[in-house]
Parts: structure tokens; sequence; C-alpha cells
């Protein structure tokens, strides 16, 4: 026999309210946030969402090869392979890639 749960709300843990972008948006942000804190969320950010991006149209270029293809359990783990290697590509070129659109992004801020 099923029995149905009582509607609660949904509420997401703590972890999970806090991203990197949610530093960066938020009212009152760079006066609340450390610079470095700022800095590495921005970095995160930027460089996670180009190289996602990029990551995922290269791969829409590419057929299945006719050997060595993993089968089902590569394209199940695709997007978890894409994003590990969007977080290194990002923290390998941080200080090249976003470092200067920090700057750019603090030069009309308030210190």
């Amino acid at each position: 026999m099923i029995t149905s749960l009582p509607s609660l709300p949904f509420q997401p843990p703590a972890a999970a309210t806090k991203s990197p972008a949610a530093a960066l948006t938020s009212p009152g942000a760079t006066k609340s946030a450390k610079p470095e804190e700022l800095q590495d969320a921005f970095g995160d950010f930027v460089g996670n969402t180009f190289f996602s991006q990029l990551i995922s149209s290269m791969r829409k270029t590419v057929d299945k090869p006719a050997y060595f293809h993993g089968g089902r359990g590569e394209e199940v783990f695709q997007g978890q392979l894409d994003q590990m290697l969007a977080e290194k590509l990002s923290d390998s070129t941080k200080e090249q890639f976003a470092q200067p659109m920090f700057d750019l992004f603090m030069l009309g801020r308030p210190s």
C-alpha cells in the first residue's frame, strides 16, 4: 500500500543556496564579501560558464567514433566529464582569462 507524504515546502540545503553567481549579483556584494572571495567567485563563474559552453559546442561537432566508443556509460557520464574539464580549464586559466574581466568589473564599483 502506498501512502502519500504530507506536502512540505521544498527548501534546498544551505550549501546549495550559495553559488558563485550569488556573490556577484547580490546587493552590496562588493561591500560584504572580501575582495579575494569575490575574485574567486568571479573567476569560477566566468571560467566555468565559458568553458562549459565551449566544450558543449565542441561535442556537437563530432560524431560517435566507429571504435572505442564507451556506449551508454559514456553517454550517461559525459556531462560530468565535461563539467570536470570546464572546472580544470577554469582553474588553470583564471589569471589570464578571468582576471582582466574582474578588473573591468571592479573598475566602476566603489571600494
